[in-house]
């Protein structure tokens, strides 16, 4: 995740008025000292447009629901009983502790009625709580299981070390930390700073976990092993991922390494990271494994079906035809635009866009979601967010992946940090989205809201 660019254009917004759907409850400790949040002044007010259509697709928004007034980049699980989960970072700093945290605090709120109302989840004294980019599920006993984003040096060569936390009773208590051993052949935790050139020895769990029909778990690490040592050309002293599957055959306790996803140090600025895996579970595909990526610049995909053990090579996805490497359409309207006292049409990593932070599901009905954001250019989109292809984005697949017949720019044009989550609802044929609006030094107000989403398929 990204924490330390800063938008310096305020965004005039769409509309200046509250949107009646957009309420607030029970969110005491996240605000003023009062312990109630302020209201920022105006609401962003969101249209989906769809860019390609499917016949066979109906889709019906539901309203946007305020979910975390402050938060940013949103993280979520759902339960079976119909719970919403929403993490996002709040502006203010965690509490110090000696393993490595998130340079911002993490803020937790629950939905128990579809993502109407939401409550904020309480933390121990002193406590920073887990930070669920690291993955969440529920497990067939209806055990919800929680893994902390940072594995670190364990106490021999080429192990990690994560934390795993707990809950019986869908999330009203939370138990732990547990440790929890990952081994992780030729690991290199010293190989890298992370994008703010600061220390991180520690790989990053991210986004998904998911359970196998016998009950193994898989998910996803990207970090380094011996040998990766490319440069970032943005960061020199962050050096470029690979994305690697691990599997645990204890409800998440011990993790063995499968296989490296995809590695290629020529890929992108950042080579492969923040990976989403799905599987599916019907028609000619059933049992594969998909993994989405994030390089720095387009977003790549790669799939498997022997359960993760080999990979086929990586390949860029477009969706509607929005490409990040056409920067002729966007060049003009930053020539003169600088970034760190360079004009950004002068530096090509600068000027061209960024695909990030993709998530990815499959419905019970078989239709496969993915979300995902899009920023144009790159870094210099929080100067001046206004082109259109700058916002986040949901795509859908009939053909279980083979091709992406329908797409949705959910956002457009508006400072935001293109992170989103969704999460399949209770309800039939429903998932819900959070998606966010502001960034790190955008003056204009900042909150994590969402809405749910109905898919039927014809």
């Amino acid at each position: 995740m990204e924490t330390q660019h800063q938008s310096r254009r305020k965004f005039l917004q769409s509309s200046t008025l509250l949107m009646a759907g957009l309420t607030v409850t029970g969110l005491k400790g996240f605000g003023a000292e009062t312990g109630m949040f302020v209201r920022p002044p105006a609401v962003v007010h969101n249209k989906p447009k769809v860019l390609l259509n499917e016949n066979r697709l109906k889709l019906a928004f539901g309203k946007e629901r305020m979910i975390l007034p402050e938060g940013l980049q949103p993280y979520m699980v759902s339960t079976k009983a119909g719970s919403l989960i929403v993490q996002a970072q709040l502006p203010k700093k965690p509490y110090p502790q000696k393993r490595i945290f998130y340079p911002a605090a993490i803020g937790t709120v629950i939905s128990r009625d579809g993502g109407d109302q939401w409550q904020a989840f309480p933390l121990k004294p002193g406590d920073n709580g887990v930070n669920i980019e690291g993955g969440a599920l529920q497990l067939s006993d209806g055990t919800l299981i929680a893994l902390e984003t940072y594995v670190t040096p364990g106490e021999k060569p080429d192990e990690g070390v994560g934390l795993l936390y707990q809950s019986q009773d869908d999330w009203h208590t939370l138990q732990g930390p547990e440790k929890v051993t990952f081994d992780i052949p030729n690991a290199n935790f010293y190989a890298s700073s992370d994008d703010g050139g600061r220390p991180h020895v520690a790989m990053r769990l991210h986004r998904r976990i998911l359970a196998l029909p016998n009950g193994d778990l898989l998910t996803t690490i990207y970090g380094w092993m011996k040998g990766d040592d490319t440069p970032c050309p943005y960061q020199p002293r962050m050096k470029k991922t690979r994305v690697m599957l691990f599997r645990s055959s204890n409800k998440g306790r011990h993790w063995n390494f499968v296989s490296t996803v995809a590695v290629d140090p020529k890929i992108g600025t950042e080579g492969f990271g923040e990976p989403v895996i799905a599987r599916i579970s019907r028609g000619i595909h059933a049992g594969r494994l998909i993994c989405m990526m994030r390089t720095g610049e387009a977003l790549y995909e790669t799939v498997s079906d022997d359960e993760g053990n080999t990979w086929r090579d990586p390949r860029p996805l477009i969706f509607a035809g929005i490409d990040v490497h056409q920067t002729d359409l966007w060049k003009k309207q930053f020539a003169e635009v600088k970034r760190d006292g360079k004009l950004v049409v002068d530096v090509p990593y600068e000027l061209t866009g960024a695909v990030v932070d993709p998530d990815l599901l499959e419905m019970s009905n078989g239709v496969l979601v993915a979300a995902f954001g899009v920023r144009i250019p790159s870094k210099a989109c929080w100067i001046d967010p206004t082109f259109p292809w700058n916002g986040n984005y949901l795509a859908f697949s009939l053909d279980h992946g083979d091709t992406w017949s329908q797409v949705v720019r959910l956002t457009t044009g508006i400072d935001t940090t293109h992170y989103m989550a969704i999460a399949e609802m209770k309800e039939k044929d429903q998932i819900f989205i959070s998606y966010d609006f502001g960034s790190w030094g955008y003056k204009g107000g900042r909150y994590t809201y969402g809405r749910t989403l109905t898919v039927k398929s014809r």
